[in-house]
């Protein structure tokens, strides 16, 4: 049977890129015979790209990709297609798989399969956004939606904008949050220069929107500026 040329060509590389490494090395096999648990991130992310170069296999690769990023798939999360292409090996395709990958990764954490989730304060709030907002490289707008037991019902995002900004639209916000029947909201956005300082225009927002939704018995507990790993709440600075 015929091979077509882009086939072999595929195969070629992939055994080229792996002919050195030893069966119990290989990240396929190695996954098949123990689970993905027992590989390391250079391994997955080889997996994801299926083949190297003609120089250097699909692990070595992805060690490669890693360390350029620190070792931390948060920062390769952040970046677009456009930024991992202008890295050598990595192609359209490659940068597509990785990027589908990583954000498939990131819902799953961000919709996890647990319980009732009460918010009893900040630091609470804080990680149940965490997921959605932290490693991001543009600003998005987040409203955590509690019933009257201060249990979530949902989190949605409002809006998205660049890296400097986004709109808070009310009338949106509100919108959402009657929609879902919710007692109380905590507002949360994101920034990604890393300050998580409010600005003037986080302040000025937050507390329009907390006299709005006193006309609607519509309780504004908070708002949490997030910036990677750290925070920042207007409640407890006493800011609203």
């Amino acid at each position: 049977m015929l091979i077509p040329f882009f086939l072999f060509m595929d195969i070629h590389e992939q055994n080229m890129g792996m002919k050195s490494l030893s069966q119990a090395d290989r990240p396929r096999e190695k996954l098949l015979l123990n689970g993905s648990r027992h590989l390391s991130d250079s391994e997955l992310m080889a997996i994801l790209i299926g083949s190297g170069t003609a120089n250097e296999s699909a692990v070595t690769l992805s060690q490669r990709l890693l360390s350029a990023y620190d070792n931390r798939l948060s920062e390769i999360g952040s970046a677009s297609v456009k930024e991992l292409c202008n890295f050598k090996g990595i192609g359209e395709v490659k940068a597509l798989s990785i990027v589908a990958a990583l954000e498939l990764g990131r819902r799953r954490i961000i919709n996890p399969s647990t319980g009732p989730i009460k918010i009893t304060g900040s630091q609470t709030a804080f990680e149940v956004l965490r997921p959605a907002l932290s490693d991001l490289n543009h600003e998005e707008f987040w409203i955590l939606m509690l019933n009257a037991a201060n249990v979530v019902k949902d989190k949605v995002m409002v809006s998205r904008g660049g890296l400097k900004g986004t709109i808070a639209d009310p009338k949106m916000i509100f919108k959402k949050a009657m929609e879902h029947n919710a007692a109380s909201i905590i507002l949360a956005h994101n920034h990604p220069s890393g300050n998580r300082n409010p600005s003037e225009a986080d302040i000025a927002i937050t507390k329009k929107l907390k006299q709005g939704g006193l006309l609607l018995d519509l309780y504004v507990l908070d708002h949490l500026i997030i910036a990677g790993d750290v925070y920042t709440s207007l409640a407890d600075e006493g800011i609203i």
